[in-house]
């Protein structure tokens, strides 16, 4: 019970977090319009409608969030080895599964999620000028390389033993780092 606890609070302070930096840029920029929990999560709404939307604000807008997230993961991953031996259960969870998730979630979103609902990455395309597919190309490869850092880093740190193909490495660069280093 308290591992599906500590899932949940993870999600919850991951789509805070999220959402929360949408709206503090949103609002530095005066885009702020309002903030909506719906049943597929948390949104905030922007004042201009999307198909009026230009200039490099609205990839300061739509990126920043996804680029806190993504950062805070590498540094939860840094300190892994501290916070994998705390005695808190639920603590040890909770940063474990916040680690995951912030490798992981914003990577799927500007790459995958962009075909299913549009999104952040739309936001970076246009403030940046460039075609939506780069952002798209882009966070695949680091999805991928974070999804790499969790089966080899992340999942041993924790001492997590999974077994879904997904979640298995795809190369072994671990032990060749290893081995080199011996």
């Amino acid at each position: 019970m308290k591992k599906w606890l500590a899932f949940l609070l993870a999600v919850v302070v991951f789509a805070t977090l999220h959402e929360g930096m949408h709206g503090l840029v949103a609002t530095l920029y005066g885009e702020y319009e309002a903030f909506h929990v719906r049943p597929i999560g948390f949104e905030v709404q922007f004042r201009t409608p999307v198909d009026e939307r230009s200039g490099i604000e609205w990839a300061f807008i739509s990126g920043a969030s996804n680029l806190v997230t993504i950062v805070m993961g590498y540094v939860l991953l840094l300190f892994g080895d501290r916070f994998s031996h705390l005695r808190s259960l639920f603590l040890r969870a909770t940063l474990f599964y916040l680690t995951f998730l912030f490798l992981l979630t914003d990577p799927l979103n500007l790459s995958i999620g962009p075909l299913i609902y549009g999104g952040d990455a739309n936001g970076i395309a246009v403030g940046l000028g460039i075609n939506r597919y780069v952002i798209q190309l882009i966070f695949l490869v680091v999805f991928f390389v974070n999804r790499e850092l969790v089966a080899q880093q992340l999942f041993p740190t924790y001492r997590v033993r999974v077994e879904h193909i997904l979640l298995q490495p795809l190369v072994r660069w671990t032990r060749r780092i290893q081995r080199a280093g011996q």
